[in-house]
């Protein structure tokens, strides 16, 4: 008796240790999720971050830069090339939009057609995969398959082309949480540029959401009056 109740404890011990299968939501579901993430989850107005860039085709680049970022104006300082620091960095000041921001990359539910075609496992949770055509094509930029975290129902991963007249592209864009936000962390793409193969991969670090930045972050220095001689 003492060994049959010892049995049934191990036997529950093992069922209480073994890992739970991940629970499969309804694909509509999870797309009525999405579409209303996407609404809720805000974007970084104000934002630093390091990030590299590498390029192999008709010009090899290897550079790494730190960017400031508030609204559409950018402070973007290059301070490696090709594996050697600069003493002085790179700067440069302009304006340009945030291009791989989820609101302007995530394919929305009323703008594209969404096929679900799989789970896949990603840690102790289920994403959702989906194949995704445009309603009404538009533009040369284009979402073809999009995975859905299963945790927070954001884009964990989208896959996109782009044609042109003289390019065509293939590429994808993983996604990651960093503070309250939903920012890029990684991007490759591989190009037919003019008959040319170029591949190029864009990382993203160390992300900081400072609540302001110093106007002067977005001026360029003044150079030095030039040095000029006494008269004797």
């Amino acid at each position: 008796m003492r060994r049959r109740l010892a049995l049934l404890s191990l036997a529950a011990a093992c069922i209480a240790a073994a890992p739970a299968r991940p629970v499969v939501l309804d694909s509509q579901y999870v797309l009525a999720r999405y579409a209303l993430q996407l609404v809720q989850t805000p974007i970084p107005k104000v934002v630093v971050f390091d990030y590299s860039i590498s390029q192999a085709g008709p010009q090899n680049i290897e550079e790494r830069h730190v960017l400031y970022r508030s609204g559409t104006k950018i402070r973007d300082e290059t301070y490696e090339v090709n594996g050697a620091t600069l003493h002085v960095r790179r700067v440069h000041i302009g304006s340009r939009p945030n291009l791989y921001s989820i609101d302007r990359i995530a394919p929305r539910v009323d703008e594209y057609q969404m096929l679900f075609l799989k789970t896949v496992k990603d840690g102790r949770h289920l994403d959702y995969v989906y194949d995704t055509a445009p309603l009404v094509r538009s533009g040369s930029f284009v979402v073809d398959r999009l995975t859905i975290d299963g945790l927070t129902f954001l884009p964990r991963t989208i896959r996109f082309r782009v044609t042109t007249a003289t390019a065509s592209a293939v590429g994808t864009i993983a996604y990651a949480k960093a503070d309250k936000y939903w920012v890029p962390v990684l991007v490759s793409v591989h190009a037919t540029v003019d008959g040319s193969l170029e591949r190029e991969q864009i990382a993203w670090s160390d992300y900081r959401f400072p609540a302001r930045l110093p106007d002067s972050t977005f001026f360029s220095p003044k150079p030095l009056p030039e040095a000029t001689t006494a008269p004797l």
